[in-house]
């Protein structure tokens, strides 16, 4: 699924943006500075899929199973990406990865657990920025495929 006007989307997420003043890279940070719960936290979290880059949005709540998720997308390996792969496949920094806004579309993955929370903060491009949205809203925006990646 690809948005229809995604430059109009990143527009909209840009001015639903919060920005701190202090970064908040991790989910439990983001959860404190925020008042949610850490399952609220949408965490965007870059692999690497039989050599090529995938992006699983994840709830703050979970660890990424990857047996379980090389699996559900029948590929062989999955190992988490370095710094530097992110931002060259991203344009963003590690803890302040947006579900969108990359140079190139990346296959993505859901966690239904976000479902569990009618709003979830996402990475906003900076480590220093986040954006209210919802589980429906990421899928969309994403056209990730929902599934259950964690423990």
């Amino acid at each position: 699924m690809v948005v229809e006007d995604p430059d109009r989307s990143r527009s909209d997420l840009r001015d639903r943006s919060v920005d701190f003043e202090e970064p908040v890279p991790t989910a439990k940070a983001a959860a404190e500075r925020l008042g949610c719960e850490v399952g609220a936290i949408a965490n965007s979290l870059v692999f690497v899929a039989d050599g090529e880059p995938l992006l699983v949005i994840t709830s703050g709540a979970h660890r990424v199973d990857l047996a379980r998720v090389a699996s559900l997308l029948g590929v062989e390996r999955i190992k988490r990406a370095g710094a530097e792969y992110v931002e060259a496949v991203t344009g963003q920094p590690v803890g302040g990865v947006a579900p969108v806004g990359h140079p190139k579309p990346i296959r993505t993955v859901v966690d239904v657990w976000l479902k569990r929370h009618d709003k979830v903060w996402a990475g906003g491009g900076t480590r220093h920025s986040m954006f209210p949205t919802s589980f429906e809203e990421l899928v969309r925006l994403t056209g990730g495929l929902p599934a259950d990646v964690g423990d």
